[in-house]
């Protein structure tokens, strides 16, 4: 009897031990790691404002051209066109093709390197500019290709503004104040024989005209370079 009692005690302290002293669990298994969550970066200082009228002189093998840019009116055209003077690529560039009309002609130059990217075409409906004698205006492939050419009028070349023979037209940006001869000289300058598969027969200078410096001259400054965290 005496037996039986110690086994059923023992049993019951068993059952109690067991109850207080459950087996640990076993650990979990590691989910997938979550990516780490990365601080949004600062967003880019918006675009300066650009004066109403901002003055550029570009020194050529012909002369000096002095030029205004109407940044009130063309400000996407006018900080494309500076951006590429501040940053030199326009010294060392040519004025290359020369197109004259009946009433007068372009001439046209392109940046030196590397092209910054196409702008949004301004057109003379949006800008209120006309292409009249001395008016500097991108030179452009579609709309939108816009980048690092240019050409200056001379004359009367407003079948180049939007209208109805052309909805979009070129983008004018700014008006030569000072130098309009030289571009007159640069029209006037001898053409190639060599021929061309782009349809510019008649239109090449066999001596391109060297831009030699192109600067602010109205104590202008160029914005601050935009800096980026590593």
């Amino acid at each position: 009897m005496r037996r039986h009692f110690l086994l059923g005690a023992l049993g019951i302290v068993g059952a109690g031990l067991s109850a207080c002293f459950q087996p640990p669990e076993a650990p979990k298994k590691p989910g997938p790691s979550k990516p780490a969550v990365m601080p949004t970066p600062p967003l880019p200082p918006p675009p300066p404002v650009l004066p109403d009228v901002t003055t550029v002189a570009l020194e050529t093998s012909k002369g000096e051209i002095v030029i205004e840019l109407y940044g009130k009116k063309a400000p996407i055209t006018v900080a494309n066109f500076l951006r590429y003077v501040d940053s030199g690529k326009f010294e060392g560039a040519n004025f290359w093709r020369a197109m004259k009309a009946h009433n007068g002609g372009f001439v046209q130059a392109t940046a030196n390197g590397h092209k910054f990217a196409p702008i949004a075409h301004e057109s003379t409906k949006m800008t209120g500019l006309s292409h009249t004698d001395g008016t500097i205006s991108m030179a452009r492939y579609d709309v939108g290709t816009a980048s690092n050419g240019f050409t200056i009028s001379v004359g009367d070349m407003t079948y180049m503004d939007a209208g109805k023979d052309d909805p979009d037209g070129f983008a004018a940006f700014g008006k030569v104040t000072k130098g309009i001869e030289v571009v007159k000289k640069i029209l006037n300058g001898k053409i190639t024989t060599q021929k061309f598969e782009s349809g510019w027969d008649g239109q090449m200078l066999a001596e391109p005209v060297t831009i030699l410096s192109a600067k602010r001259i109205d104590g202008s400054k160029p914005p601050a370079p935009v800096t980026t965290p590593d």
